[in-house]
């Protein structure tokens, strides 16, 4: 079995069962566990005809990958993959498009933090490149804390193809890059809006940069020259939410 099948830490679990638990095959939870945390998912399984297992903190580390699965793990099927048609699906129904473009993050703690201040903001999609970036892993799901399940996630062929598409349907498109002329808090965020984030070390690529409507700057008042692209996402997103709720 790949690592991929797995889901692990109890959000995520959590999430998965309570969004998707038709994708749910067998749950896995650490021997001896019984705590508050750990019942309400070994009940929500049960519910769901799921098979529930007690395995060894060792095999529980072997089967995530990992010794952060917070005593539960879970084996399921694979999510369907989103992409640019299922993009152009979501636009067509919704009123208001607030959208997160993320442009070369590789690391899946990142896109899971992204992820998770996507949910929180109230982002309808996240999109990336399906090349040069990260996909949905267990670290992702686990780093998200169960944004990773409600999210979509939309892994695109062509980036700047699909800003074009989003740019045709009326959606302006704010690009984050250090030398911009004007700064994040002079940016017009509150139509249908695409907020486009890239790595941390590298920032926006040319032609992702070139395809942006406006760019706009995070004021840096300190010796440090660059935030973290989870950090970053979250600053600009709520100051879009801020003046979407003005």
């Amino acid at each position: 079995m790949k690592k991929q099948d797995f889901t692990f830490g109890i959000h995520a679990v959590e999430a998965l069962l309570k969004n998707s638990p038709e994708r749910v095959i067998e749950m896995w939870v650490l021997q001896g566990r019984d705590d508050q945390r750990l019942m309400p998912l070994i009940a929500m399984a049960a519910e769901y005809g799921v098979s529930v297992q007690q395995a060894s903190r060792k095999a529980l580390d072997d089967k995530a990958g990992s010794s952060q699965h917070q005593g539960v793990l879970v084996r399921a099927k694979p999510a369907k993959q989103l992409n640019d048609n299922d993009l152009l699906a979501l636009l067509d129904k919704t009123e208001t498009p607030f959208l997160l473009i993320l442009d070369g993050v590789t690391d899946p703690h990142n896109l899971g933090a992204c992820l998770r201040n996507a949910d929180a903001a109230g982002v309808h999609g996240v999109i990336v490149p399906r090349d040069n970036s990260v996909g949905l892993t267990p670290t992702v799901s686990k780093v998200a804390c169960g944004a990773a399940e409600v999210v979509p996630l939309f892994q695109v062929t062509n980036l700047a193809r699909t800003m074009k598409a989003l740019q045709e349907k009326g959606v302006w498109i704010v690009g984050a890059a250090g030398e911009a002329e004007h700064d994040l808090y002079k940016a017009d965020l509150k139509g249908p809006i695409a907020i486009a984030m890239g790595a941390e070390d590298k920032g926006l690529r040319r032609l992702t940069r070139e395809s942006c409507d406006s760019l706009a700057s995070i004021p840096m008042a300190g010796s440090v020259s660059s935030l973290n692209v989870s950090v970053a996402t979250g600053i600009c997103l709520f100051e879009a939410v801020r003046q979407r709720l003005g």
